[in-house]
């Protein structure tokens, strides 16, 4: 089989090739280059500067390479963002999806993997979110990652096409400082920020109902999320391989934002208080996965914890951002 991956040269889908590739899958990349980095990819696998929404690239595309598989990575993730331009989002993640599964459908192709979220579920009161917890996204973005799923899923049958949907939930971490996320948009990152400008770090609200009053997160390693996408993608290869399957991401344990700026006090060497400020609109109580359905599905369990996702993110930030 050869595999495309969308968005293959960004912080996830870099990571994603290189498992997939050193498991002897056979991988292209298509990026934008929008935030995707070629050198984060292997010398063995080729870029395509492109759009995944780019119907007659894609064409091109499938004959030259004879892809067999779609890991579809690429999409707008920012959450405040969507909020603002919700159309940019509905037409990028599922207008360009929308032209992806036209195409796929074009060339025969019958297996695809797509990048979802936890956002998907919005703000469940529940100890651990099953796949079937209901979905009520709180934001354009989770919308449209749900939206996608359920095109997804409605091209698969019409076209004969076995997917699965992953939903993600709270990346973090490296394989190598390399690899490493370079932007500022989720909480590891963010607090690296802060410390790296001698600003302490903030925490947005400690009046939730958890035991320290911060909100709880499930936290995935991006090494071990790649993993589930070679995974997925070895079931997704099986010559009776047939349906669509949707699994949650996650370690199925819970950190509380202090916690965790605690430990990154710990591991950067700079121990300063956090500052608590306002809670931020949205933001649940408690979000962490059950895994169970991963296990089962695909014989994939998370294996790095908490610690070793900030050790190697800080790692990789030291090399991009210095301090």
């Amino acid at each position: 089989m050869t595999w495309l991956i969308t968005g293959g040269a960004g912080y996830i889908g870099a990571h994603v090739a290189r498992v997939m590739a050193e498991a002897g899958e056979r991988v292209v990349a298509l990026d934008d280059l929008s935030a995707g980095v070629p050198a984060r990819l292997p010398a063995d696998v080729p870029l395509v500067r492109g759009s995944a929404g780019d119907g007659e690239l894609l064409k091109r595309l499938f004959a030259e390479h004879a892809v067999t598989g779609v890991v579809h990575l690429a999409a707008r993730k920012q959450v405040g963002e969507s909020v603002e331009q919700p159309t940019r989002y509905y037409e990028e993640n599922v207008g360009g999806l929308a032209a992806l599964l036209d195409a796929v459908a074009g060339a025969g192709i019958r297996r695809f993997l797509f990048s979802s979220s936890a956002a998907v579920y919005g703000n469940p009161d529940v100890e651990l979110i099953t796949e079937d917890t209901p979905c009520a996204p709180m934001s354009p973005y989770g919308e449209t990652k749900l939206a996608g799923e359920w095109l997804v899923r409605a091209a698969g049958r019409a076209h004969g096409v076995a997917t699965v949907c992953l939903r993600y939930f709270n990346v973090a971490g490296t394989a190598a400082p390399e690899l490493a996320d370079t932007g500022v948009f989720n909480v590891v990152p963010m607090v690296f920020d802060r410390l790296t400008r001698d600003e302490a770090p903030r925490i947005f609200g400690a009046d939730y109902p958890t035991p320290d009053g911060t909100c709880i997160r499930d936290y995935i390693h991006v090494a071990d999320l790649a993993e589930a996408h070679l995974a997925a993608a070895r079931r997704l290869s099986a010559p009776d391989a047939s349906g669509d399957l949707t699994v949650n991401i996650g370690r199925g344990e819970g950190v509380s934002v202090r916690e965790l700026v605690t430990l990154i006090g710990e591991v950067t060497g700079d121990t300063r208080p956090a500052v608590v400020e306002a809670r931020r609109p949205g933001d649940a109580p408690r979000a962490v996965a059950s895994a169970a359905r991963a296990a089962e599905e695909l014989g994939w369990t998370a294996r790095r914890g908490v610690r070793e996702m900030v050790e190697s993110a800080w790692r990789g930030w030291l090399l991009h951002h210095g301090r």
